[in-house]
C-alpha cells in the first residue's frame, strides 16, 4: 500500500489513547509545579498586581471559548498535525503549510527553552546537596537521552509516566495550598480573585505572563489519531484539562498571594533575592521545613521533564504529519514497528534540541551570568517565543473554524461554528497585541533591543515562508498540494495503521 494511495480511517485496535491519557499529556506539558512556583511567582515579582488568579480564570474561561470550536472541528478532523490540518481545512492549503511551520516552531521553542530551566534547577540542586559542580548542559544532554527512549516507544509509556508526575505534582501543590489558607502573612482576603482587579494597572501584563502557563492545553488532537475514540476524546480531554488547570491555578496563585502578602506584592516589597521561585520555596521551608523544599525540589524538576516529555511527543507527530503528506521529507513519516511511535519525528527532535542546547552552552561559556545563563536565555527567550507563537496560531485556527463550517455547517450550532470562535479570535489577538507591546517585560529587559524583535521574526518568518512553500506547491506539485491537511483522512494511514503496515519506502 503507498502512502499516497486513498484509504478509509482505519480501525482503531490499536488506538491506546483515553480521555484521562491525553488529560494527563495536556496537564503535562502545562506543568502545575512549574507555573505555580516558577511562573505566578514571576509574575506577581514583575507586575506587582495581585491580579494574577483572577487573570488565570479569565484566560480559562477564553480558552475555554476557543476550545468550542475548537472541539467541534475535532469531531471531523482527525490529524496528528491539528492546528496544520485545521487551517489548511477552513482557511486554504496554502495558509496550512504556513501554520504548520509556524507550529513547528513554536513547539520546538517551549520543549527546548523549557530545557533550559531544568538544566540549572539540575545544577544548582546538585550543587546544594551534594556540592557537585555540574555545568547546566550537562543534566539537560542526559535528559534529552531519556526522552529520545521515551519518544521512541508506544505512547502510552510516557503517557503513563507523566500520570505519576503530574498527580505527584498536585499533591505537592495542594499541599502548599493547605498550609498557605491556613498560614496567610497578613490575613485571609479574596481580592486576588476579585473581578475588580481586572480593571488595576498592570493587569495586561498579568495576562501575558498567564497564558504561557496553559500552553500545550490545545495539544489533545495532536493524539487524535491515537486515541481509542476520536470524535469525543479530544473534545472532552480539552475541556477537562482547561477545567482543571483553570481551577488549579487560580486556586493555587491566590494561595501563594496570601502565603506572600498582598500588601507585600503591590508596595513591591518583594527584594531581588526573593523574586520568582524563592517566594514558594521559603514559605514552604518556613511552614513545612527543609525536607519538604527538598522534595518539592525535586518534584518541580520531574515537572519540568513531564513538559519536556509532553512537547517532545507533540513535535514527533507535527513532523510524522507533514511528512507523510510529503509537505517535508517523507522519511519524516517513519514509525516504529510494533511501538506505534513516530520515530523519525522524534529523532529530528531530539538532534534539533541537542544542536540548540550545544550552541548555548558554547555561548554561555565564561558568561558573567554564570549558572543563571540558561534561565536568562534559553529558557526565558526561547519559552516566551513558543508561547507568542501558539496564541498567533489559536488565533488563526479560531478563523479556520468559520472557515471550514462557511461551507458545510453539519449540524453544528452557531454557536459552536460561528460566536465561539469569533469571541476567542478576538479575545486570543487583544491577548496577541498584549504579548508583542510587552515583550520587552517577558525577558525581563530593561530596554528594548535586537533581541526583542529578532524572537518574533522567529515565528512570523516561517510562517510566510511556509505560504510561499504551499503555493509552490500548488504549480509545481499539485498532487502533493491537493492532499494537504487531509492526510489522515483522504489519502494516507494514520500514526496507529501505519505501526503495522507501513510502506517500504517509509519504515527503516
Amino acid at each position: 500500500m503507498s502512502a499516497s494511495t486513498a484509504t478509509d480511517v482505519p480501525t482503531r485496535g490499536k488506538r491506546r489513547l483515553g480521555v484521562p491519557a491525553i488529560t494527563v499529556m495536556i496537564i503535562a506539558a502545562s506543568a502545575p509545579l512549574t507555573v505555580i512556583a516558577g511562573g505566578a511567582t514571576t509574575a506577581y515579582s514583575v507586575t506587582g498586581s495581585i491580579a494574577v488568579p483572577i487573570g488565570y480564570i479569565v484566560l480559562a474561561i477564553v480558552l475555554a471559548i476557543f476550545a468550542i470550536g475548537y472541539a467541534a472541528m475535532s469531531r471531523f478532523i482527525t490529524n496528528a498535525g491539528a492546528f496544520y490540518s485545521y487551517a489548511a481545512r477552513g482557511l486554504g492549503r496554502a495558509t496550512g503549510v504556513g501554520v504548520s511551520l509556524v507550529a513547528l516552531v513554536a513547539y520546538n521553542c517551549m520543549q527546548i527553552g523549557i530545557y533550559g530551566m531544568f538544566g540549572f534547577q539540575v545544577s544548582l540542586f546538585l550543587g546544594e546537596k551534594f556540592g557537585w559542580d555540574i555545568p547546566w548542559w550537562v543534566p539537560i544532554l542526559v535528559c534529552i537521552a531519556v526522552i529520545a527512549v521515551l519518544g521512541v516507544n508506544r505512547i502510552d509509556l510516557s503517557a503513563k509516566v507523566l500520570g505519576v508526575i503530574v498527580l505527584l505534582e498536585f499533591a505537592a501543590v495542594i499541599l502548599f495550598d493547605v498550609f498557605a489558607f491556613a498560614n496567610p502573612a497578613e490575613g485571609f482576603t479574596a481580592a486576588p480573585i476579585s473581578p475588580a482587579e481586572l480593571f488595576t494597572p498592570g493587569i495586561g501584563a498579568v495576562l501575558v505572563f498567564g497564558i504561557a502557563a496553559f500552553m500545550g492545553f490545545e495539544s489533545a488532537a495532536i493524539y487524535g489519531e491515537e486515541a481509542k475514540d476520536p470524535k469525543r476524546t479530544v473534545a472532552r480531554a480539552t475541556f477537562a484539562a482547561v477545567i482543571i488547570i483553570g481551577v488549579f491555578y487560580a486556586l493555587s496563585s491566590w494561595a501563594l498571594a496570601l502565603a506572600i502578602g498582598p500588601d507585600k506584592i503591590t508596595s513591591g516589597g518583594i527584594t531581588l533575592d526573593e523574586a520568582g521561585p524563592p517566594l514558594f520555596f521559603n514559605f514552604v521551608a518556613e511552614r513545612l521545613g527543609v525536607i519538604f523544599v527538598d522534595i518539592m525540589s525535586l518534584l518541580f524538576i520531574t515537572s519540568l521533564f513531564a513538559a519536556l516529555t509532553s512537547f517532545h511527543n507533540a513535535v514527533a507527530r507535527y513532523f510524522f504529519a507533514l511528512g507523510r503528506e510529503r509537505v517535508l521529507p517523507h522519511g519524516l513519516a517513519a514509525v516504529r514497528p510494533r511501538q506505534d511511535a513516530p520515530w523519525a519525528g522524534s529523532l529530528t527532535q531530539t538532534v534539533l534540541a541537542a544542536i540548540v542546547v550545544i550552541g548555548f552552552a558554547i555561548a554561555g561559556a565564561g558568561s558573567e551570568l554564570g549558572i543563571l545563563f540558561p534561565v536568562v536565555t534559553l529558557f526565558s527567550w526561547l519559552t516566551n517565543t513558543g508561547a507568542l507563537g501558539l496564541v498567533l496560531l489559536m488565533a488563526i485556527v479560531s478563523l479556520a473554524v468559520v472557515g471550514y463550517f462557511r461551507r458545510d455547517p453539519r449540524d453544528v450550532g452557531v454557536g459552536s461554528r460561528l460566536v465561539a470562535p469569533i469571541v476567542a479570535f478576538l479575545a486570543l489577538t487583544t491577548v496577541l497585541v498584549l504579548i508583542i507591546a510587552n515583550f520587552n517585560v517577558l525577558l525581563d529587559q530593561a530596554q528594548v533591543d535586537a533581541v526583542t524583535f529578532i524572537l518574533p521574526a522567529i515565528i512570523v518568518i516561517p510562517g510566510i515562508l511556509g505560504v510561499l512553500w504551499g503555493l509552490w506547491l500548488k504549480s509545481a506539485r499539485p498532487e502533493i498540494y491537493e492532499n494537504i491537511g487531509h492526510g489522515a483522512d483522504d489519502a494516507s494511514q494514520t500514526l496507529t495503521e501505519l505501526g503495522d503496515e507501513e510502506p517500504a519506502d517509509v519504515r527503516r
